[in-house]
């Protein structure tokens, strides 16, 4: 059996994958097994940063492979201390707890907000307010967080505690919060939900409230934060100053992890026993994303992801079928004239690999993509779109 046999006989049904077994890739552009060549603008869904097999990357995780590759969270890993101190640094927040996802990093989250509350104000202040057209992870209760219907079936009972309100709608928030409020939880672009990003007078007044009744802000940041909108962090094109933030995807460069960072008032909440996870802070995967943070945080690094960006809208915007284009950095929504899953499927056969989110196509390239791939990029979805 070949590796698509193997893979529809012995692994669960759970994506719907394209017609495609990758085998190699370095940057932006990988290869099949049978040796066709494709350019990549998904990178694992936002998570492959640096794009495939980064050089100083491959170097910094294969060392500590080779010195220590896991320990029991039980003992000190100057991997992940180092990890911390640099996110802190960077950020101004005061500690951090690591997992394996972003689904992690958003339970540590509400677990935290939830203690925070309960410690203060008692058991019943527990309720967090998320927005339609979120997505937060696939866990009972990240699903349960996630503001869309679709998701809330099947699994049942879902966990109590969420309230749901209309994106760029302040009033809407407003008349969600009581006394039972603990916390906002919001991604400032809705990746999943269509690349979909939230105005900034609502961002601030969100953050105002929160402020002034001290219910936490968290900002979900697990596909919008490592340099992925041309800013460290997404949130901080809005001015505000989360309580929590999380992050996953793009810091780890391709290997799993999660991160919940928390700001000054909350970074004795948790204690022994309240949360852990076996993997989390595994020396490995901190080795690979202290390297990416290392090149991330640079502004001219930054710098540069932002000019690709407005460089591929420009592109992208001169296209025949593709009426808009949602953008943050190198975070792209692509509205067009046809299906987009039916036109994503076909960029794949002709050697683009993308994705798409709702009814948009979706370009997530790694952060170090030149331009000269931008362009055969562009190049391959007109062509697409134009024998369509």
């Amino acid at each position: 059996m070949n590796t698509k046999e193997k893979d529809l006989k012995y692994i669960m049904h759970t994506y719907g994958r394209y017609d495609v077994a990758l085998k190699s890739g370095k940057g932006a552009t990988a290869y099949d097994e049978d040796g066709k060549r494709y350019i990549d603008v998904s990178s694992g869904i936002g998570v492959n940063s640096l794009g495939y097999c980064d050089e100083g990357w491959v170097q910094a995780v294969s060392q500590q492979a080779g010195t220590i590759q896991h320990m029991s969270n039980y003992f000190y890993s100057s991997q992940a201390s180092d990890l911390a101190e640099k996110l802190c640094s960077l950020t101004g927040l005061a500690k951090v707890c690591f997992g394996n996802s972003g689904a992690e990093a958003n339970e540590c989250a509400i677990k935290i907000a939830r203690k925070y509350s309960f410690d203060k104000y008692g058991a019943e202040r527990n309720e967090i307010i998320t927005l339609k057209n979120s997505f937060h992870g696939r866990t009972v209760t990240t699903l349960s967080a996630t503001g869309q219907d679709v998701f809330h079936n099947f699994f049942f009972p879902f966990t109590q505690g969420f309230k749901y309100a209309e994106p760029n709608n302040l009033d809407d928030v407003k008349n969600n919060i009581d006394e039972k409020t603990c916390a906002v939880m919001l991604e400032v672009v809705q990746g999943e939900g269509g690349v979909n990003i939230l105005d900034k007078d609502f961002v601030k007044g969100i953050a105002d409230i929160c402020s002034q009744s001290d219910i936490l802000l968290i900002i979900d940041e697990v596909q919008t934060g490592v340099g992925r909108t041309g800013k460290l962090f997404a949130y901080e094109h809005y001015g505000v100053n989360p309580d929590l933030v999380t992050v996953a995807k793009g810091i780890g460069g391709g290997l799993p992890i999660g991160i919940c960072l928390c700001g000054e008032k909350l970074k004795d909440v948790m204690s022994p026993s309240t949360h852990g996870t076996t993997f989390g802070a595994n020396p490995v995967v901190c080795a690979g994303a202290n390297y990416v943070l290392g090149r991330v945080s640079d502004e001219a690094f930054l710098s540069e992801v932002e000019k690709k960006g407005a460089y591929l809208e420009e592109k992208l915007l001169k296209i025949d079928g593709v009426k808009n284009v949602r953008r943050l950095g190198l975070m792209v929504g692509i509205e067009i004239e046809e299906d987009a899953h039916d036109i994503a499927a076909k960029c794949v056969a002709s050697g683009l690999l993308i994705i798409t989110a709702k009814d948009l196509l979706r370009m997530l390239p790694p952060l170090t993509i030149t331009t000269a791939e931008l362009d055969e990029a562009v190049s391959i979805l007109e062509k697409t779109l134009k024998e369509n």
